[in-house]
């Protein structure tokens, strides 16, 4: 059995001392703000989990677990808990919103006079602000403009964070310090964290690809087989990094975890929220039935209506977006939406090309 010994220096686990322990707050207890909030305890970190529902925190704090977000794992005996929102910010380093788009901009805004300037600010979210089409790390900007900012996103499905799975996620800001920092914070022999300089790229993946799992979820449900699957994965990645690439995402973003990592595991996994949705939707289930099935907020649902009027008015092909759409928003049949897409123009395999030199 392998030892922490046996292994490199670069794999071991370092904890800070009390010296040394960075000051965090999470804010947002949901699953994944849970998950985050308990691995930079783990590391040995100053860390405050803030939720709204003071009812939560105080279930929390005595059974150290997070009972309705992330049940049966036990939750790190240094984690703190707290409903207040200006105790949490305060003296902070580090602050993670782990919040859905919905409550995004109005938590920023809260937060705005309890952040000092150069605090370190980094959105989990992956969403689109409805009336605005704003990315969240672009709500951070305008809200906190003393802040330095950025995401992560990835294949990060909470309930295996927590299981301690061996996970990859991506860090994403022009700000190398800021990028360098976060790799540390999070680290651990289970979780790793790479770093890349294009934000827009790297957060609207993480936006688009929830759209894409409600298809699969839609197919799961409907027993279509593997190749069906396939299609609708690789025409996916296709689709989506067609459309940032037109708003000036780097496409080649796309082909690392924020892309086909984070659509892979959001098409196949049934812990994904989206992929549940989907999959009510398949049974038969309206939207709202659908979501009061499952329980949690799922972000494609909102993001599948933003994405279709942007696409129009931009003049983007995307037809499984407008499949979808109709599916959801207009109760289209979905055989009937999944017959027209087989009639929809076959374009090009691949969406973009390397020139030759």
């Amino acid at each position: 059995m392998t030892t922490q010994s046996d292994l490199p220096a670069s794999a071991k686990k370092t904890v800070p001392n009390k010296a040394e322990a960075t000051k965090i707050a999470v804010l947002g207890g949901g699953s994944f703000g849970t998950a985050i909030a308990n691995m930079l305890a783990a590391n040995g970190h100053d860390v405050v989990l803030w939720m709204r529902d003071k009812e939560n925190v105080e279930s929390c704090r005595e059974n150290h677990e997070n009972t309705r977000y992330l049940p049966g794992y036990a939750l790190e005996p240094s984690l703190q808990f707290s409903a207040d929102l200006d105790a949490s910010l305060k003296d902070r380093d580090v602050v993670f919103f782990s919040v859905p788009s919905k409550a995004f901009r109005v938590l920023a805004q809260e937060s705005n006079p309890l952040i000092a300037p150069g605090t370190r600010v980094i959105s989990t979210a992956k969403g689109i602000e409805a009336d605005t089409f704003k990315l969240m790390s672009e709500i951070l900007e305008e809200e906190l403009p003393q802040a330095q900012v950025g995401v992560i996103s990835g294949p990060n499905l909470a309930k295996e964070i927590a299981k301690k799975a061996i996970t990859a996620t991506v860090v994403a800001s022009a700000n190398e310090d800021l990028c360098e920092e976060v790799q540390s914070l999070l680290s651990s022999r289970y979780f790793r964290v790479y770093a890349n300089s294009d934000r827009f790229g790297v957060e609207l993946a993480g936006a688009l690809k929830n759209i894409y799992a409600i298809a699969a979820g839609m197919s799961a449900a409907m027993n279509m087989g593997q190749n069906t699957v396939s299609v609708l994965i690789t025409r996916s990645l296709a689709e989506m990094s067609r459309f940032a690439a037109s708003l000036g995402a780097n496409p080649m973003t796309f082909l690392g975890l924020s892309g086909v990592g984070d659509l892979f595991v959001t098409c196949t996994s049934p812990l994904s929220r989206n992929f549940q949705i989907g999959y009510a939707l398949g049974e038969g289930l309206s939207v709202e039935d659908a979501v009061e099935k499952v329980g949690q907020v799922a972000e494609g649902i909102n993001t599948t209506r933003i994405i279709r009027e942007e696409a129009e008015q931009l003049g983007i092909y995307m037809p499984l977006v407008n499949a979808l759409y109709e599916t959801m928003f207009n109760q289209r049949p979905v055989k009937e939406v999944l017959s027209s897409l087989m009639l929809a123009e076959q374009n090009t395999d691949v969406e973009f090309f390397l020139e030759k030199q």
